[in-house]
């Protein structure tokens, strides 16, 4: 047996609860992976809240971790003992211990360590994809990222120095604005007290941005819209204040002929091909030093719930990790 976090009804932070699982045996082609690091996401929160709907209950929730291989399946191969491993969009993560297939792990350099490697594979893989894939930033592009402070926001806003542009970053406090500007913001805004799009507008000369990535989702499509110039493209990839409501698409031509996407890790990383690409990507930023992976708050992983908690009232910077 294990210690994992279950969920055996949708709800908030109070149904997450710390017991026994029995993990079964290994498989031909899966490995026993014991977890040293977990990594915290809002994907969490939708699956444990049940907008993300996860299929029978009882389950292990968590989508990351980085942890080492104790036991190999007979077929397995490219994987062996002791090696140091990580995955992202592994749904069951939340566990001391966990069996689970090699289609999604890659291996970890030497230079990353465990807790560095689960903040970084889910959040440092969408920043991947989200600026180098469903639009792809270049130097002198201006562009407009919400939730700079958290995870992937300051991911992305280093990392998008790092190709050349200019970044515009939605905080929600003084103290997410100063985390931000010091991770490669150029101009945070505190988006619930100023009017976004003017503050927009004002900062591009009133052209507007070529793309807005969005995570916020309800709250703040509209206005999102209203920061693009004419043929931008909004990327919706979260919804922390609620899914955004259906639209009618017409809208989009009087705005200035515009684009609407929404994305998924899960299909950036599908094939083994596309998962070494974000990965790779991911890790030599990183170790090249062009972008800082920043590990805020730890907690026990019985301390999930209160986990949850900070992070769905904002009370998070950066990435959490949960310690087995």
């Amino acid at each position: 047996m294990t210690k994992a976090i279950r969920i055996h009804q949708a709800g908030g932070p109070e149904v997450l609860q710390y017991e026994d699982v029995d993990i079964g045996d290994v498989g031909q082609d899966e490995v026993r992976l014991k977890h040293t690091a977990i990594g915290l996401n809002f994907i969490d929160v939708y699956q444990r809240s049940g907008m993300y709907p996860i299929g029978d209950l009882p389950k292990t929730l968590g989508m990351e971790a980085a942890g080492v291989i104790e036991e190999v399946g007979a077929d397995v191969e490219g994987f062996a003992v002791g090696d140091r491993v990580a995955y992202a969009m592994g749904l069951g993560s939340y566990a001391e211990e966990r069996v689970w297939g090699t289609d999604r792990l890659v291996k970890l350099p030497d230079a990353i360590d465990d807790q560095t490697a689960a903040a970084m594979m889910l959040q440092g893989m969408t920043a991947y994809y989200l600026l180098n894939r469903t639009y792809q930033v270049k130097s002198g592009d201006t562009i407009l990222f919400y939730a700079a402070a958290g995870g992937v926001g300051l991911i992305a806003c280093q990392w998008a120095k790092h190709l050349g542009a200019t970044v515009i970053g939605c905080v929600g406090s003084e103290e997410k604005a100063e985390l931000a500007k010091a991770n490669g913001c150029d101009h945070p805004i505190l988006y619930r007290d100023e009017n976004l799009p003017e503050r927009v507008k004002e900062i591009t000369g009133g052209e507007g941005v070529p793309v807005v990535y969005d995570s916020i989702g309800k709250d703040t499509f509209e206005d999102s819209l209203d920061c693009l110039r004419p043929f931008g493209l909004m990327v919706s990839f979260g919804s922390a204040s609620g899914p955004v409501d259906p639209f009618n698409i017409a809208l989009l031509g009087p705005k200035g002929s515009l684009h609407v996407t929404r994305q998924t890790l899960a299909t950036h990383t599908a094939t083994r091909e596309l998962l070494d690409e974000c990965a790779g990507a991911v890790f030599d930023v990183v170790q090249g030093g062009q972008v800082r992976i920043n590990v805020n708050q730890t907690r026990p992983l019985a301390e999930t719930a209160q986990a949850h908690i900070d992070l769905e009232a904002r009370k998070t910077t950066g990435s959490t990790v949960l310690l087995p």
